[in-house]
């Protein structure tokens, strides 16, 4: 097996983390300490008050850079959590996932822990310039290999579900769902934190540039909408291919359209609530987005 593909096969929870029954029920953070001068309440546990505000400062910094641009900022609850807590907290079983167990709440993890690890292979796996591009994007001061930079990202992502969810928008489809998460992760970097791309861009690539999709028992959008509980449930490694393609997709769509293919997104998600064939979907998006949204779709399998 594609060592790649295997190691995600335990860890790509990380991907299909919306499919989890999750949810918890409202509750005090009585025994979590506060950080306090933040859009968003705050909440983290002992010994973490530096990954706290980090998240804090850069959540904050997500929620006002798209305020100004739809003019629209969802509630939110942060809570960093150190794997003693986790439990209490989430009922997410995998401890280091960025996630939202309900619509107005995002938890992250405070530690570097073995799920982060194990979503890289060995670097003696892996051709010699993929060994080179993972070594030198996700090492730290120490020169020690993590995942901490991809992780923290993803909240962003998680962040973007919330938008959509409050925000009222109809997605119109589960892989735009996605897309648009992905597309409200990359947009944000690259307009704010491009420093950060390679963190962000770099296992994407890695997965999908060594996935040979006539392997997978799932490769289209049609596929995945038909059967999306049964693949994030019973194929997470075939999901995480999924997800990666959109990372990609998203790049490529900032890259051709810019800032103002979210917005235009948006505006179209917003003002569209009624159900639409994917032909109907694809000029739409094409129309009233850009071209490289409706490509996403239409070349798909290209």
């Amino acid at each position: 097996m594609n060592p790649i593909i295997k190691t995600i096969r335990t860890t790509i929870l990380s991907l299909c983390v919306l499919l989890v029954a999750s949810e918890i029920e409202a509750q005090s953070y009585e025994n979590l300490n506060r950080l306090e001068g933040n859009y968003l309440d705050t909440y983290y546990s002992e010994d973490t008050y530096e990954q706290a505000v980090h998240m804090a400062k850069l959540c904050d910094s997500v929620m006002s850079f798209y305020n100004a641009l739809i003019g629209f900022k969802p509630s939110v609850s942060l809570l960093v959590l150190s794997p003693a807590d986790w439990s209490n907290y989430t009922k997410f079983p995998v401890y280091g996932m960025p996630h939202y167990p309900n619509s107005k709440t995002l938890v992250v993890a405070s530690d570097d822990n073995d799920f982060w690890n194990s979503m890289l292979p060995s670097l003696e796996k892996l051709p010699k310039e993929i060994a080179h591009a993972i070594s030198n994007t996700y090492s730290d001061d120490s020169g020690n290999l993590t995942m901490r930079g991809f992780f923290d990202l993803l909240a962003i992502h998680e962040l973007g579900h919330t938008f959509h969810e409050q925000g009222g928008l109809t997605t119109q489809r589960k892989w735009m769902g996605e897309l648009f998460a992905n597309i409200f992760l990359h947009t944000y970097i690259a307009e704010k934190e491009p420093t950060l791309l390679p963190a962000l861009t770099t296992f994407p690539k890695m997965v999908v540039s060594s996935t040979d999709p006539g392997q997978l028992k799932y490769s289209t959008l049609s596929e995945l909408e038909n059967n999306y509980d049964l693949i994030t449930q019973q194929y997470p490694q075939n999901y995480g291919w999924y997800q990666c393609k959109w990372h990609i997709g998203a790049a490529n769509i900032y890259d051709e359209g810019g800032v103002g293919t979210f917005q235009k997104l948006w505006d179209v998600l917003k003002s569209n609530n009624e159900p639409l064939n994917n032909l109907s979907f694809a000029t739409l998006l094409s129309n009233k987005v850009h071209k490289s949204v409706a490509d996403v779709q239409l070349k798909w399998n290209k």
